[in-house]
């Protein structure tokens, strides 16, 4: 099993030979910085890709950019990367250390821009100082299946203003701006190949842009800002909900003797009834107070062809920390197992220890289907913004307690995105008693049904 693990772990990483790191890392570091949740995902996937390479090659410089990237994507998407981020601040330290008795030489920009300007159908960069050799580098990001073709110089100079965004018929976006003390960055981006043509002379850098396929004023105006008619969500869905334990099983025994198993399933009719009012089809694992084994849950969601499966469940500590602990999380199915995941998962899995050893359990977990994991990610990060929005809206010192990977049998076996949702801390006083209320569980699943509404909203755009 190892062996063909191992493997597996090289031909995946053999897939990714295609771009260099410099250029993984351009790219992931521009899709961290946009304001969507798919590119901010997949600037987290390019990091992750580059930690493993780093350590295949033991190398610590690209480790240290992976693990930075890792934590500031993850943190923006509430995963949870506390294994990273120890491992970064490690690093960091060392590095500190490591070049504290060094001299620090600091490094400073030779040249800055005096101004930018269109010139006769040219953008002109001029410069305090003539422009050297090799001070500038061009170089291209095109993804023509999503339609962004991006154009980037990276000049070894500085500018007096943080960023500068620069209008041309024709092009969608032109920004300059400082990337690092040392780099002024240029980016041209655009829907459609544009033309580029650039040349230094003297203080000068002047630039060529023009776009082929913009045929007239008009036909460009039109391409730009006509507005596409808003898609209609598809509610031709299936939905399986999970209320957690039953029957036998309480789950967790929490403050003034609450009961998991009753709670979670409060919540789940609540949002049945919400999602099923809204026109979609919706089945639960349980109607009562039965128990259900976990295989038995998902196998149940297969056999309706379900679009996505979510399993309700509520979380507990010990009396030492039980008035310290609380908030809600999201947990999706990957083969990452952090320290706290294993905890909330071993509580979670105790209802069917008998079911698999613990190393069958392992070994199947490493099979799981990666489009699933992608999938069931971005449903367990919906799920968490619509939950917390709907509940801060009514409820003060509503806490985030992020989405996180967890190895939960409950989700072993799914063949739909799947998503387990901790309520809250059932042991937490206050929260205990929010989730014993008609009223918040109502709340509760009105936001959770809205986080379902922006998956398939978002699902129709990707």
């Amino acid at each position: 099993m190892i062996k063909v693990f191992v493997l597996l772990f090289f031909l995946f990483i053999s897939s990714l030979s295609a771009l260099n790191n410099q250029e993984i890392l351009i790219r992931a570091d521009s899709f961290s910085k946009s304001s969507s949740k798919s590119n901010q995902f997949r600037a987290y996937n390019d990091y992750k890709n580059l930690y493993l390479r780093a350590l295949l090659n033991n190398d610590k410089k690209l480790k240290y950019s992976a693990l930075k990237g890792i934590v500031y994507s993850g943190h923006k998407l509430h995963i949870d990367v506390k294994q990273y981020e120890k491992e970064y601040k490690r690093l960091k330290h060392s590095s500190k250390k490591k070049y504290q008795s060094k001299k620090i030489i600091k490094l400073r920009s030779s040249h800055k821009l005096k101004s930018v300007r269109f010139k006769h159908a040219r953008l002109v960069l001029r410069f305090d100082k003539t422009l050297k050799k090799n001070q500038v580098n061009y170089f291209t990001l095109h993804k023509p299946k999503k339609r962004v073709y991006k154009y980037i110089f990276d000049i070894h100079a500085s500018m007096l203003n943080s960023s500068t965004t620069l209008r041309q018929e024709g092009v969608d976006k032109i920004k300059l701006a400082q990337y690092n003390p040392n780099t002024l960055r240029l980016v041209i981006q655009n829907n459609t190949p544009l033309y580029i043509r650039f040349m230094k002379k003297g203080a000068e850098l002047s630039i060529k842009i023009v776009n082929k396929s913009a045929k007239t004023k008009k036909v460009i105006a039109a391409k730009r800002y006509k507005k596409e008619p808003p898609k209609r969500l598809d509610r031709n869905k299936v939905i399986v909900i999970d209320a957690g334990h039953g029957g036998k099983d309480p789950g967790a025994i929490g403050y003034r003797r609450y009961r998991e198993k009753v709670v979670v399933l409060s919540i789940a009719r609540e949002l049945r009834n919400i999602l099923r009012a809204r026109g979609y089809k919706v089945y639960m694992t349980r109607e009562g107070d039965h128990f259900i084994k976990l295989r038995n849950r998902t196998k149940y969601a297969n056999k309706k062809n379900a679009d996505i499966f979510i399993s309700i469940h509520a979380n507990a500590v010990g009396p030492k920390d039980a008035k310290k602990v609380c908030g809600l999380e999201c947990y999706f199915l990957s083969t990452s197992r952090s320290s706290r995941a294993k905890k909330v998962a071993a509580m979670e899995n105790s209802a069917d220890l008998d079911e698999m050893d613990y190393y069958g359990k392992q070994s199947f977990l490493n099979t799981i289907n990666s489009h699933n994991i992608v999938a069931s990610n971005k449903l367990a990060i919906d799920l968490q913004r619509g939950a917390l929005s709907t509940l801060k809206s009514r409820y003060k010192n509503v806490k985030d307690a992020g989405v996180r990977e967890g190895p939960f049998w409950v989700l072993v076996g799914a063949q739909m995105p799947s998503v387990l949702v901790e309520v809250g801390f059932i042991t937490h006083p206050k929260e205990a008693r929010r989730l014993a209320s008609k009223r918040y569980q109502k709340v509760m699943a009105q936001g959770l049904a809205n986080g379902v509404e922006r998956y398939f909203i978002n699902s129709q755009k990707r």
